[in-house]
């Protein structure tokens, strides 16, 4: 039960808090009261791409290996419970970049990039509201989903990197072709390649660079330096240094029940309805299932590896002291749980991420399992870096937890996918409602695998009434310019449409 006396308390600041979102807020030509102290901490900015929660301190693999994302987790605090507020690329970053829900914004798909909306072409983001405040803002490899022209670019950020991504890949794809159009992106496996002729090792030399360049010539200004990690995105070619590192036990493939989507309603299916990411089924027919595991994992280990490349150079610099580090993934990733590959789901193992901040202001050795959303993290960078509070973010500032982990919070996360679908996360329950009304609701506590879907008992009510209470108040249909993994429903006619085509209650699930 989620905490029912603050809940009520906090119901009436919340809609005032949406109602204020809705208005223009900061934007670029705000006259915010802007000050520059004399001393700010540096912000380490770092993203992982698809990157779920097997991680070593999240427990969600048994064979995760990621030593240096465990000790920075050591020297600060793991939000051991944080979600995104959407499981796919562009509006879960964009949420977290502008402090803004996809349902408040109306981005759901790959398409459109915010600033084509007129009402939020001069929204303030994240490193402009800093830059605003004396920061010097830098990012390389991938932040925002997708490429800028070099005008806007310098609208966003003051310097930028090496775009990153994939790197060396071989000279044709590593797995048969794959159902669904058989995309490029979709392969896997192990190739001889040099570490050095990877995205994700090419953008963590530019930003050890940035550090060097931040000693010698900005020693006086407040640096923010983002670095966005590719892998381990599809294709997750990797090495065999790396790859030959995983083992091949027993507890390799993730558990997964052959009738484990029995009890979940249709609609669930309509969210992934037709996407390059292969089912379960093809990847056990094709044996394939080993094969990507090993790769997801291995490309953790190689990502994790690159990050501790980034922090030893942070610490060798004598700036590991004046830095709030951050890490964050942008959505989880599906490797045969619920019988699918890939994100597009409002389940677990879309919506957890890993989360850690680490640096002044924040107690080393700590867990959290309040929940947390992707959404937080603008509000409490800018109360970290003691900054003026912005009254126009949607999200909720963490910094009582970094500093008492024991510190309880009065909101759930919530994850939606196109409109009408939503997820809210609390300590305990995860509740999830679909745009035709269809319901699941899980006690993760002694179902953490969602196998048994409780929406249906009476006996739950009243758990499924207070997690109802905390869906968007807001709801908007997807914006002008929406593509790529868009779903839409009316209710009237009973008619789900994905992609542009219309889907029947009759037709077979695409496998």
């Amino acid at each position: 039960m989620l905490h029912d006396v603050r809940w009520s308390i906090r119901v009436a600041w919340v809609l005032s808090a949406v109602a204020y979102s809705l208005t223009p807020g900061w934007t670029l030509a705000s006259d915010a009261n802007i000050s520059t102290p004399k001393k700010r901490p540096h912000i380490l900015f770092i993203a992982i791409d698809d990157q779920n929660d097997w991680i070593g301190h999240l427990g969600g693999h048994p064979y995760a290996k990621t030593p240096h994302l465990d000790a920075l987790a050591a020297r600060g605090t793991t939000l051991a419970n944080a979600h995104c507020q959407a499981p796919l690329c562009n509006p879960s970053r964009t949420s977290l970049m502008f402090g803004l829900r996809p349902t408040s914004t109306g981005i759901y798909g790959l398409a459109p990039w915010i600033r084509t909306l007129p009402e939020f072409e001069k929204r303030v983001s994240l490193p402009q509201y800093l830059q605003q405040h004396g920061y010097r803002t830098l990012t390389t490899g991938k932040i925002y989903h997708g490429g800028l022209g070099p005008k806007k670019r310098l609208e966003e950020f003051d310097v930028w990197g090496p775009a990153g991504g994939i790197g060396a890949k071989p000279e044709k794809k590593l797995i048969p072709p794959t159902p669904m159009g058989n995309h490029p992106l979709m392969d896997w496996g192990k190739f001889d390649h040099r570490d050095e002729d990877k995205g994700d090792y090419q953008i963590t030399s530019w930003a050890i660079e940035q550090l060097d360049d931040q000693v010698q010539h900005h020693a006086e200004t407040p640096m923010f330096l983002s670095v966005g990690y590719f892998l381990p995105h599809v294709p997750c070619f990797i090495s065999p240094k790396w790859y030959d590192e995983v083992p091949q036990g027993d507890k390799l493939l993730p558990l997964v029940a052959a009738d484990d989507r029995s009890d979940i309603p249709r609609f669930a299916w309509y969210l992934h309805w037709s996407l390059p990411e292969p089912r379960l089924k093809w990847v056990e027919d094709h044996r394939q299932w080993e094969n990507l595991v090993r790769s997801y994992l291995a490309s953790t280990t190689f990502v994790d590896a690159q990050i501790g490349r980034l922090l030893t150079a942070l610490e060798e610099r004598k700036l590991a002291d004046d830095t709030i580090v951050v890490v964050w993934g942008d959505h989880g990733w599906h490797l045969g749980e619920k019988g699918i590959t890939g994100k597009n789901t409002l389940w677990e193992r879309s919506t957890r991420v890993p989360l850690i901040f680490a640096g002044p202001g924040i107690t080393p050795k700590q867990v959290c399992g309040e929940p947390a959303e992707l959404l937080d993290i603008f509000p409490t960078l800018v109360e970290l870096a003691g900054l003026p509070p912005r009254n126009d973010l949607e999200g909720h500032s963490l910094a009582p937890q970094l500093r008492d982990a024991s510190r309880q919070r009065e909101w759930p996360a919530i994850t939606s996918h196109n409109q009408g679908n939503h997820a809210i996360r609390s300590a305990r329950y995860r509740y999830i409602t679909y745009a035709d009304g269809s319901e699941e609701l899980y006690d993760m506590q002694s179902d953490p695998r969602e196998l048994t879907n409780l929406a249906s008992d009476s006996t739950w009510a009243s758990v499924i009434a207070d997690h109802r209470r905390w869906l968007p108040k807001m709801d908007r249909e997807p914006a002008k310019g929406s593509a790529h993994r868009v779903l839409t429903y009316d209710k009237a006619t009973d008619t789900a449409t994905w992609e542009g085509t219309p889907v029947k209650r009759s037709d077979p699930i695409p496998q």
